[in-house]
């Protein structure tokens, strides 16, 4: 009878998958020691990862906010006003540097920095379904860091410029101080350590070169033929197909580039999504506005290897409904969460807006 009972113990545990821990395995208590802050993403239960710039740390923080929190549409005007006041601030003292929504609960957090120079303090706020707004408290919260290595001085403003976590990694680009500067890491998650990471490579068509320092400004992962990719974009603006696989430490990475979208544009962020049937990747920029961008042709689309005069590649639609633009997120299955700016971020060689007249607006349309 023993026996029989031991072969079913077997049996069962044979069946079940192993083990891969929960979301917060190695946090522990604590406030993180936040100096800046810069890019977010979410991970699964509600884990926020916050990049820290000038620490060159990036921290994965529990919000406890799993809970679906409504699926109503979000509005909220004079977004500046309400945060400057709420933070004691000025608004032309208020930076808002990303936004995200949190997949667990609908819920949308934002990261600020309030003030300037070396007086700024970053801020996390949370908005919630209502529009309602409140800050993100960091004190005594269940949390884990990783530190970034190879990052000098130079490198540190743009030590992240983009975060995303797929499968059970968290993929961040930035610069380095290596050979590359352009430099992507795939670090597992829960954390452990980050690597020296991949230094990436591509062929900038509207500057006829190959370029090593160009800094990924935005960039969404996206599964083709089943394995997972990275479709980066650069200010100029190369489009860039890179195999995650291809991402290990030390290695040396030739994107391919699929698209040439053109000149004097700084690409601001994106998302992928699916709409009758297809795939679609969203891009904000500073000079094009809101694009969709048909991902269908990536496959089969010829590498640019040569100078082009503006635009090449793969073909994109302007929205032109979505104006100022300047984050982006996926709110659900059809609708976006954009945060607007009035007037809009300023293309190369024109005036910048006075930071005194500009207002911003958070608030959900469905997508295109």
């Amino acid at each position: 009878m023993k026996k029989f009972l031991f072969l079913g113990l077997v049996v069962v545990l044979a069946a079940c998958p192993a083990y891969a821990g929960g979301p917060t395995d190695g946090m522990a208590k604590g406030t993180p020691a936040l100096k800046s802050v810069s890019n977010l993403a979410f991970g699964p239960g509600g884990v926020l990862f916050v990049g820290d710039p000038t620490a060159a740390t990036i921290f994965a923080v529990d919000t406890a906010d799993a809970k679906e929190g409504g699926k109503g549409d979000v509005l909220v005007d004079k977004l500046e006003e309400k945060l400057a006041s709420m933070l004691g601030v000025v608004k032309t003292d208020l930076t808002v540097t990303d936004m995200k929504v949190n997949p667990a609960s609908g819920n949308i957090y934002l990261s600020v920095t309030r003030g300037r120079g070396a007086g700024s303090v970053p801020v996390l706020l949370k908005v919630d379904r209502a529009g309602a707004i409140s800050e993100f408290s960091t004190k005594d919260v269940m949390f884990s860091s990783v530190k970034l290595p190879n990052i000098g001085d130079k490198q540190r403003t743009q030590a992240i410029t983009g975060m995303a976590y797929v499968d059970g990694k968290l993929i961040v680009a930035g610069l380095s101080n290596e050979e590359f500067n352009s430099t992507l890491r795939t670090i597992p998650f829960p954390f452990k350590e980050a690597d020296r990471g991949a230094g990436i490579e591509i062929f900038h068509g509207a500057h006829g070169r190959i370029e090593t320092n160009a800094p990924i400004r935005t960039f969404a992962p996206y599964s083709l033929n089943g394995a997972e990719h990275i479709l980066a974009a650069y200010t100029c603006t190369p489009l860039v197909q890179i195999p995650v696989a291809d991402l290990k430490a030390g290695a040396k990475v030739h994107g391919k580039t699929i698209a040439e979208l053109g000149n004097g544009n700084t690409p601001l962020d994106m998302i992928v999504y699916q709409k009758d049937g297809k795939d679609w990747l969203l891009m904000g920029n500073n000079k094009h506005g809101v694009v969709k961008i048909p991902t269908d042709g990536i496959t089969s689309a010829a590498s640019i290897n040569g100078r082009v005069a503006d635009k090449a590649g793969i073909g994109y639609e302007k929205i032109t409904e979505l104006k100022g633009v300047v984050q982006l997120d996926k709110l659900d299955a059809g609708r976006a969460l954009i945060l607007c700016q009035d007037p809009p971020p300023a293309a190369f060689g024109q005036k910048a807006p006075d930071a005194d007249k500009i207002t911003l607006t958070l608030k959900s349309v469905p997508l295109p």
